[in-house]
């Protein structure tokens, strides 16, 4: 039986014409590929294989279905923080390596109460002089500049003065009416005055800067100097100089600082608030740049009367014995003043996680927990750390590995 007749007429119809042309169209298709060249069938061949088998492929992955179970594990925070802000955290099953984790049970101390005093080395200008013109004169020579090591006695600088050598001769000419009167024993009212006459011109000219080793060598020799030689009264530097060869200075001009390089001071500001605290000879422990590993122990032998009104700071000083020569005025440094004396417990530095503005150190509460709690204190020697409040005596406290702890913590939080 012909399955066509069940169909309508032109379905049938349709059919036919649809069957031809496809009929056709594999006719045409079959003459195409045998007449490509071996290689190129051997081509499409491959292409209709992997075509085949990606469909294929594709089928069964749409028809089968894959049931997988994934267990996720999640693990419950095991944390706390009360309204101190300390936190607690238990780490069930966790043993902290004792290798790298260590605790320590606290015990309170005596410890010293200290400030910070930035500051700088400086001369001690009570052991150094200035040089000032004493006559008008002129500037003929310069005997030591800056940093010029001088003895006592030795020349600085050399002036040519009129006046000066008008005293020398108001001296000689004293000098030989006493020398003459003295031969004569009839005018001894005469000689009298003549000698209260000598000393004043003496006088004069050791107000000028005459030594009385000039003196005596002027009596010796009759012969007034040109120039007066102005010396230096310390062993010492010279520090600063405000004159150059040639210059003509006035009476009462400075000339020449000198000061002594083995005494210094250390010179600090303390806070303004911190003023309160203050006493002469407290002991500071100063710090200097330069030597790192060199600890200076002084007294505090000056404190201002007055606030500085640009930095509200107080002026503290404390002698420095500079005996060999190595500290440099001008050197920055930093001192601890000892202002009394504290109860505290002293951990490691490596025991305090600084956070901003606040500190945290880690006690041991349990086999499987611990508690992180804010601490308040200050730094004794840049090893250890003061803690004056937030730990009680007694506890066992994470004194390395805090920094490891704290990260912990802060996944937990």
């Amino acid at each position: 039986m012909n399955v066509k007749q069940y169909f309508n007429p032109r379905i049938r119809q349709y059919i036919d014409k649809l069957s031809s042309a496809l009929t056709s169209k594999v006719k045409q298709g079959l003459d195409y590929y045998w007449q490509l060249s071996p290689e190129k069938r051997y081509r499409l061949r491959l292409a209709a294989f992997a075509f085949g088998i990606l469909v294929i492929g594709f089928t069964i992955g749409r028809i089968t279905v894959v049931n997988r179970i994934i267990k996720i594990e999640q693990q419950e925070k095991q944390i706390a923080i009360d309204q101190s802000g300390a936190m607690s955290l238990n780490l069930p099953g966790v043993v902290l390596n004792p290798e790298i984790y260590r605790f320590e049970k606290s015990a309170i101390q005596t410890v010293p109460q200290e400030i910070k005093v930035p500051g700088r080395l400086v001369f001690n200008a009570e052991k150094g002089k200035l040089l000032s013109a004493r006559v008008q004169g002129r500037v003929e020579r310069i005997y030591a500049f800056e940093g010029a090591p001088v003895q006592v006695g030795a020349p600085v600088i050399e002036l040519y003065s009129p006046e000066f050598n008008s005293a020398q001769q108001e001296f000689l000419l004293t000098y030989r009416t006493v020398k003459i009167l003295a031969e004569s024993n009839s005018l001894t009212n005469l000689l009298a005055d003549a000698k209260i006459t000598q000393e004043a011109a003496a006088n004069r000219l050791r107000n000028l800067g005459f030594s009385d080793s000039d003196i005596l060598n002027l009596e010796k020799t009759g012969r007034a100097h040109s120039n007066l030689l102005m010396r230096s009264p310390i062993h010492g530097v010279v520090v600063k100089r405000n004159v150059e060869p040639g210059a003509i200075i006035s009476n009462g001009e400075p000339l020449v600082f000198l000061a002594d390089p083995k005494a210094l001071w250390f010179a600090g500001n303390i806070f303004e608030q911190d003023a309160r605290h203050l006493e002469r000879g407290q002991t500071m422990k100063i710090h200097l740049e330069a030597f790192p590993d060199r600890e200076i122990v002084a007294k505090v032998n000056y404190i201002a009367a007055t606030v500085d009104t640009q930095t509200r700071g107080l002026l503290i000083r404390a002698d420095i014995d500079n005996a060999d020569g190595s500290l440099k005025p001008d050197m920055y440094a930093n001192a601890k003043l000892q202002i009394g004396t504290a109860q505290a417990i002293v951990v490691p530095q490596s025991a305090i996680v600084r956070d901003k503005d606040l500190r945290y150190a880690f006690v041991r509460t349990g086999p499987e927990s611990y508690r992180r709690l804010v601490v308040k204190g200050y730094d004794l020697d840049g090893k250890r750390f003061a803690i004056t409040e937030g730990i009680e005596p007694n506890l066992e406290v994470l004194i390395r590995g805090a920094v490891l702890l704290n990260e912990r913590f802060t996944k937990q939080e």
